[in-house]
């Protein structure tokens, strides 16, 4: 007995299923049949998935909660409801919360809260100081003993070059992925947009590219040196993409990531000091999209993610500079990236791949894929479907997203996770 998805274009990139299959379920939440049902076989229950997309449930490698510390803005129970209307069945939480994740008390304090939703699986990234200070590291190991998949000093930069090596030393020993924010702080220097014209022009202090280039640079020469396994969070720039790239090539262990925002705005949008376009790194020019865009078709950025950052309605009312930077994303990171599809700069199958198992994969989670054994974790949407973003169909408690009132094509109507629908639209 179990729960049979019929008819759905089951999409399935990491073991090479395209097509119209059929999807069999068992009681425990377990795939046990694909396009063809197992002997005995009875379904207890059925999704007509008919011109739908079938595929697993996404995996978000970058998505502030707010909780604790922050509940004024969100909390772990409406983002994981948000989270599971946008097909999202797992996502990482970054350790800038208050008190910061630089305990295993904390760690799994965060995973007993997700649990109790039982909703979307919520993974700890690790603080790599304590007090994300810069100064001095943290357990790492317990760290990793209490759930957490990797570790990251979020956007507090590690200034002290030395403690960054150790940080990689002790994460290279345990065979662990740091999470990397790479940015020169000095050259920064409490800019905020990017330096161009368009900042130039409104009189905002800029962030140059060589910030994040600086910063990228500094970061690969330590990986470089420690053997440590890297990943690069929320490259903006086209130049530190070739910096990756080339890294790559060298054979060093090194991934990289772009937000969903950042392959669709330029420095353009912030227009007349638009507070919703205020983000971290800042939006940049049309050559560094284009770089990005192009980073995602030649494989050097593996995965998309919503950076999903909810705020209360006064955080963005303050002057440009004074407003807090950050989108809610989680609900258009579906969309945004089957826009790319639209646009043809990605097939659907490899949209779905940066979506499901290639950020699974920078994680080390069994997840992101449907083969036999592997947890029914499943998104279904209709990729013709279309819709509007507005305050009023936003789950999330953030409605700071620059892309309200614009029309999408693509929704979910499903959300399953261990097999139970958690989501029908």
């Amino acid at each position: 007995m179990g729960l049979v998805i019929k008819s759905g274009h089951l999409i399935d990139p990491a073991n090479g299923v395209d097509g119209q299959k059929d999807l069999f379920i068992d009681d425990n939440g377990f795939v046990i049949g694909v396009g063809k049902a197992p002997p005995g076989f009875k379904a207890k229950k059925t999704i007509d998935a008919r011109g739908k997309i079938v595929c697993p449930g996404l995996v978000d490698l970058r998505a502030r909660l707010r909780e604790p510390g922050l509940e004024h803005k969100a909390t772990i129970e409406s983002e994981v409801h948000a989270a599971v209307t946008a097909g999202i069945t797992t996502l990482c939480c970054p350790p800038d919360t208050h008190p910061v994740i630089d305990t295993p008390a904390m760690a799994q304090m965060i995973q007993s809260r997700a649990w109790r939703f039982e909703l979307t699986f919520i993974h700890p990234l690790g603080a790599l100081t304590q007090d994300l200070e810069g100064k001095r590291l943290t357990d790492m190991e317990a760290l990793d003993e209490a759930g957490c998949v990797g570790f990251t000093n979020a956007l507090a930069p590690i200034t002290d070059t030395l403690v960054m090596r150790r940080a990689m030393e002790y994460a290279a020993t345990l065979d662990l992925t740091v999470f990397l924010h790479s940015e020169d702080p000095w050259l920064r220097n409490g800019g905020c947009m990017h330096e161009g014209e368009i900042g130039t022009r409104l009189g905002l202090p800029g962030i140059p590219e060589a910030a994040e280039t600086v910063g990228v640079a500094r970061d690969l020469a330590l990986v470089e040196q420690t053997g440590c396994r890297a990943h690069f969070c929320g490259l903006s720039s086209a130049r530190a993409v070739v910096m990756v790239a080339e890294a790559r090539k060298n054979g060093l262990p090194v991934s990289a990531d772009v937000t969903a925002h950042h392959l669709h705005l330029t420095e353009y949008d912030v227009g007349d000091f638009n507070t919703l376009c205020h983000v971290r790194p800042p939006l940049r020019g049309t050559h560094d999209r284009k770089g990005l865009r192009k980073a995602l078709k030649t494989g050097v950025i593996s995965a998309i993610c919503s950076d999903h950052q909810p705020h209360e309605p006064d955080a963005k009312l303050a002057p440009f500079a004074q407003s807090e930077p950050g989108i809610s994303g989680l609900e258009t990171l579906l969309p945004l990236t089957l826009k790319l599809v639209d646009e043809k700069l990605l097939t659907l199958n490899e949209a779905v791949a940066l979506l499901t198992h290639k950020p699974a994969e920078i994680i080390g989670v069994d997840t992101g894929h449907l083969g036999i054994g592997a947890t029914a974790d499943v998104c279904i949407f209709d990729p013709e479907a279309r819709w509007v973003l507005t305050e009023d169909n936003i789950v999330s408690r953030g409605h700071n997203t620059p892309f309200l009132g614009r029309e999408f094509r693509g929704r979910v109507t499903h959300t399953l996770i261990g097999g139970k629908t958690v989501f029908e639209l």
